[in-house]
């Protein structure tokens, strides 16, 4: 079982340093043939450009890391077969929306996508575009994931500074603390209402976690060990019920 933790960083210090990645090189035909039948399954798979991590370092509270580019079919593979390059590490940023009457909001992945059921922050794995001047931005990678995903800007949210990592095997979570104004019912309202005007939103639906009780099997391990810390620290200093 992957020990999973939660660490508070106040820095990132995350370089674009290309090279080639061996599992992808070898097995370029299965994973194309895998890539293949996932589209078949779910014809809206785009296999764009991603950005995986191939190293990192923690020095205090700052964390360091280095990113190679491949292909999304690649991901997939290296995913979905268990993760055959330890090595590598998906590192990516989550938008942890946190409404004015401290409840999280999480969304439902919808069913053209990779991860269809499943109920995530708004984000993803970076991608080239998250790339200026050699380094990658994983600030703008997870406003520019929240603005696609639930409609709503920068200016709309109070964005906490820092960032908590939630180090999961092969998975390193960055989650961006994003208060919003409104209250949990009143958010919920307007993201949906974004969603009902995208002709193919990449959320079914939206979730509200107020407690533990809310957690759901749909989230991944990386998404309920970070609301789990969360939801114990907002107890202790009673600003949650």
């Amino acid at each position: 079982m992957t020990e999973i933790s939660v660490t508070p960083f106040d820095r990132l210090a995350l370089a674009f340093a290309p090279r080639p990645w061996a599992f992808a090189e070898a097995r370029r035909v299965e994973i194309d043939a895998h890539f293949s039948r996932l589209k078949r399954e779910t014809p809206a798979l785009w296999n764009g450009r991603v950005l995986l991590m191939h190293g990192y370092a923690i020095t205090g509270r700052e964390f360091e890391g280095r990113y190679l580019e491949t292909d999304f079919a690649s991901f997939l593979a290296w995913r979905d077969w268990g993760f055959p390059d330890a090595e590598i590490r998906n590192c990516f940023a989550l938008g942890a929306l946190l409404s004015s009457d401290d409840a999280f909001l999480l969304g439902i992945m919808a069913g053209h996508t990779a991860n269809a059921g499943r109920i995530y922050f708004p984000g993803g794995t970076p991608e080239p575009a998250d790339i200026v001047d050699d380094k990658v931005d994983l600030e703008s990678s997870v406003f520019r994931e929240v603005a696609e995903e639930t409609g709503l800007a920068a200016g709309d949210l109070d964005i906490e500074s820092g960032w908590h990592a939630v180090l999961s095997g092969p998975r390193i979570a960055m989650m961006k603390i994003m208060r919003s104004r409104d209250t949990a019912t009143a958010l919920r309202d307007r993201i949906r209402n974004h969603l009902a005007s995208e002709k193919t939103p990449e959320l079914s639906d939206i979730r509200i976690a107020r407690g533990i009780a809310d957690l759901d099997p749909r989230m991944p391990d990386f998404v309920t060990a970070f609301l789990r810390h969360r939801f114990g620290a907002l107890a202790k200093d009673g600003t949650h019920r």
